[in-house]
């Protein structure tokens, strides 16, 4: 069992496999950061001339391994570049990466220790996060797994005996343990992870952490009504499910909801996707496994915030029982809508989430969501859209993510597109798509909007590109589900104290 804890020790006497340094670019050069002499004085002074001759230039993200001074009897060193910080100042975020980044370049080291710029608690907990978000590695179904991941870590800090240091660890550790199981959920096979299964882990894990859980099968969902989440999931021999969490502090200081799509499996239904498109759909129920983990996260930091949060799961299979292209449902709530494509499923779910996550009359109510490839078009595979009701709510998302790092960027809700779904049905109150080949993300975001009640800030953010890597590990993003908005999520609710 690993472990991850804070020392005062020097960074050149320190007992351990590989120490980590950052290593900041100058015009022409090189220089080491704070917290880096006594590695400089072992080196006889000369370190920077050493990763200066090893091909060092401090470009952020470059790996250069040196030997120990004492070959054979010291620690083996990991440079990783910072980049370059003209006021000198580091962002959390580069501590974070560089973090991230020399726990996979350390690869199995038995023992790390990081000699990081840690000036506040803040620094520490970046570099903490990135260590242990980084390490992750999913090795559950292959036949000769073996524990591919770094042993102990270490952080090297003058701030180890602090009371604020020792909070910030404790918080990196909660938040990585909740990013870790999004990961493990988002990366199991569809075949072992139906929106029974995902119910009956997420009720064992809110029981250990005291959190209430209630789950609606699928004659509680019949009988109340959900329409958007029976409709999507009758397709699939596997039913349905809305599981809502409740956590309850002690004299809270504002409420928040979560609301997370859940799609354990995304084949399009009768709207079929191609082949290709359908190989990573097991990631389609990121965002309610991101909405859980960060609700048990907040929990066990013990948050004055209270949270009530709703996963919508189904499965979206093609069969003689499910959904067609111009079948009508009624959602929870009343509203009508007519499907004119299967595939935009994600909303149906959403809105009979956000229809019932109203009603509790939270200050706030955040959705995080899979929700289309058009965002994806738009802001690449690391930035997540950010839609909103108010651009005070937005903000505060936003800002929350940039302190996570977490990247996210405003987009628009256009009225016209809310028009353009209710005059694209001639049947229903609206269509769930407008029928047009552009502004997909933004029509989506009208769709979801149109299911929040009145005088509720809600946001939407959609995740379909940052939530499932498959271009490669880098930083302490791994392959596959990343657990992306969980830090965000955490951190909007800790910002509220």
């Amino acid at each position: 069992m690993s472990t991850i804890t804070l020392s005062k020790s020097d960074a050149a006497g320190v007992k351990t496999d590989v120490v980590v340094i950052g290593v900041v670019k100058l015009d022409g050069g090189v220089t080491l950061p704070a917290g880096t002499e006594s590695l400089n004085a072992a080196y006889g002074g000369k370190l920077v001339e050493v990763l200066s001759a090893l091909g060092a230039t401090g470009k952020a993200g470059e790996v250069t391994k040196v030997p120990g001074p004492k070959p054979g009897k010291s620690a083996t060193l990991i440079a990783v570049g910072l980049g370059s910080a003209p006021d000198g100042a580091l962002k959390t975020e580069d501590l974070r990466t560089a973090a991230g980044i020399g726990v996979r370049a350390a690869k199995t080291a038995q023992s790390i220790a990081f000699a990081l710029p840690t000036p506040d608690a803040e620094c520490v907990r970046a570099v903490a996060e990135g260590a242990l978000i980084g390490r992750y590695s999913f090795n559950a179904y292959k036949s000769e797994a073996t524990d591919d991941v770094p042993g102990n870590l270490t952080v090297l800090t003058d701030l180890a005996r602090s009371k604020e240091a020792k909070a910030a660890l404790e918080r990196a550790e909660i938040v990585a343990d909740a990013v870790h199981q999004v990961r493990d959920w988002v990366n199991t096979p569809p075949s072992d992870l139906h929106p029974t299964e995902f119910a009956e882990h997420v009720q064992k894990l809110a029981k250990d952490h005291g959190v209430k859980v209630e789950v609606l099968d699928e004659k509680a969902l019949a009988k109340g009504g959900y329409g958007g989440i029976l409709g999507v999931g009758q397709g699939s021999t596997n039913p349905p499910r809305l599981i809502r969490l409740t956590y309850t502090p002690r004299k809270p200081v504002t409420h928040l909801a979560f609301v997370g799509k859940g799609i354990t499996f995304d084949s399009g239904g009768l709207s079929l996707k191609t082949a290709s498109g359908m190989i990573s759909m097991k990631a389609d129920m990121a965002g309610a496994a991101a909405v859980v983990g960060a609700t048990i996260a907040i929990a066990r930091l013990g948050l004055p915030v209270q949270i009530t949060t709703y996963a919508a799961m189904a499965e979206n299979m093609p069969s003689g029982s499910a959904a067609r292209p111009s079948d009508v449902l009624t959602m929870y709530g009343g509203k009508t809508v007519e499907v004119l494509n299967t595939d935009a499923e994600g909303r149906l779910v959403l809105g009979d989430a956000l229809v019932r996550a109203s009603e509790d009359h939270p200050d706030l109510i955040v959705d995080v969501a899979t929700l289309t490839g058009a965002c994806v078009v738009a802001l690449g595979t690391k930035v997540a859209g950010a839609f909103a009701n108010s651009d005070t709510a937005r903000d505060r998302v936003v800002d929350a993510a940039v302190i996570a790092g977490e990247a996210m960027w405003p987009l628009p809700v256009p009225s016209e597109m809310l028009d353009k779904l209710r005059s694209h049905s001639k049947v229903a109150d609206l269509a769930n798509i407008t029928g047009e080949p552009w502004g997909g993300a933004l029509a989506a975001a009208a769709f979801l909007g149109d299911f929040v009640a009145d005088g509720i800030d809600w946001v939407h953010l959609d995740v379909a590109g940052p939530a499932f890597n498959d271009g490669g590990a880098s930083g302490y993003t791994s392959n596959g589900g990343t657990g992306y908005s969980v830090r965000t999520l955490v951190e909007l609710a800790a910002s509220a104290t």
